[in-house]
């Protein structure tokens, strides 16, 4: 009974947004993919073909470089656009984002969730922490700090953050911009800004073909500018893509150092490229319900916060796009997307369904 009431309340206002958009003549929410093939069965569908199954090590360099890159980061993107909308696949709102994508990497949707929804989800959030189902490290980060650490996936345990995970815009969107069915792959739950160094997501969630990753940042209050919002360098996703072996990460040593081996090699790089591309800082202070989202190279973090007191709640979500090959490139290892090692094709397999191969050692 309860959940048949969540789920009409949830019907209504979702069907309350959709109405509160078109009257504000409003066709960006939900925004639909445009045309686009259809999206390929296995990543052997790159230009350069690759046998997934005959992989040893998960990382850049083991691949080659290959397109089709995503349709957004096309030499001619702003031509496709152009076209799409003459044939009217997609609508002149969708390609003013698609045009601003391709510039400058990401696109705030403001209102994008309606406030009741975040409440609930928030409020599920809380509920699975004081039941005990979730149990926060405090990741204090001054004597003062009164706010717990972040929660990574939390939507495996939180069926409120699941739904949002998997919300109508925030697919849709993703979808868009990638030009194939988006795959959601990860949440970070927050209380507090992370103060977490400038970084690119793909060298944590890496795909073959390169740049098949969109992220997005769901503001689950409004955000002061002392809470330390999230940091982020518009038109940095063009930069050439850094990757382990770039700085000089082995293997060996991120099994040995883990992050201490990034924090040493990876992040002074990327400060070093921001500093030599002379790459201008944008802070999302967002109203409760503003989503950023972002390409896969896009700089960006956590800014300083000013005021420890100040909460900055806050949901990442991250999702690949259906097709492509998804890996760690600090560990070496296929994302959880694929399953494990030795769920996939065996090598030299024709058909990804063919009998698994033996178990290796990365």
């Amino acid at each position: 009974m309860a959940q048949g009431l969540a789920r009409a309340a949830s019907l209504a206002r979702t069907v309350r947004t959709t109405v509160r958009n078109l009257a504000l003549g409003r066709d960006d929410v939900p925004p639909q993919a445009p045309h686009a093939p259809p999206a390929p069965s296995r990543a052997v569908e790159a230009d350069i073909p690759v046998d997934i199954g005959c992989i040893k090590v998960f990382r850049a360099e083991s691949f080659p470089e290959s397109g089709p890159s995503p349709w957004l980061d096309q030499p001619d993107a702003l031509d496709i656009v152009a076209r799409r909308v003459a044939r009217r696949e997609i609508t002149p709102r969708q390609a003013e984002i698609c045009r601003s994508w391709v510039e400058h990497g990401y696109y705030v949707l403001r209102g994008a969730i309606d406030p009741d929804t975040i409440d609930e989800v928030w409020a599920a959030y809380e509920a699975a922490i004081a039941g005990g189902d979730l149990t926060l490290a405090p990741e204090k980060a001054a004597p003062d700090d009164p706010h717990p650490g972040r929660y990574l996936n939390p939507h495996l345990k939180v069926e409120a953050i699941d739904r949002l995970l998997k919300h109508p815009v925030l697919m849709n969107f993703s979808s868009m911009v990638l030009g194939r069915p988006a795959i959601p792959f990860q949440t970070i739950a927050s209380h507090k800004g992370s103060q977490q160094s400038e970084h690119s997501d793909s060298i944590h969630m890496t795909t073959y073909p390169l740049g098949y990753l969109a992220a997005c940042w769901v503001a689950m209050e409004d955000i002061h500018a002392d809470a330390g919002p999230l940091v982020y360098y518009p038109g940095t996703h063009r930069l050439p893509y850094l990757f382990s072996h770039d700085v000089g990460i082995t293997t060996d040593e991120f099994r040995e150092r883990g992050y201490g081996a990034y924090s040493e090699r990876y992040e002074p790089a990327i400060k070093q490229e921001i500093r030599e591309h002379g790459a201008t800082p944008a802070y999302f202070t967002a109203r409760k319900g503003d989503v950023l989202f972002w390409h896969a190279n896009l700089l960006h973090g956590g800014s300083a916060r000013a005021d420890m007191q100040r909460s900055r709640k806050a949901l990442v979500h991250h999702y690949f796009a259906e097709g492509c090959i998804c890996y760690h490139d600090l560990s070496a290892t296929t994302s959880a997307v694929h399953g494990p090692v030795e769920s996939l094709p065996t090598c030299g397999a024709s058909s990804p369904d063919i009998a698994v191969r033996e178990r290796i050692s990365l």
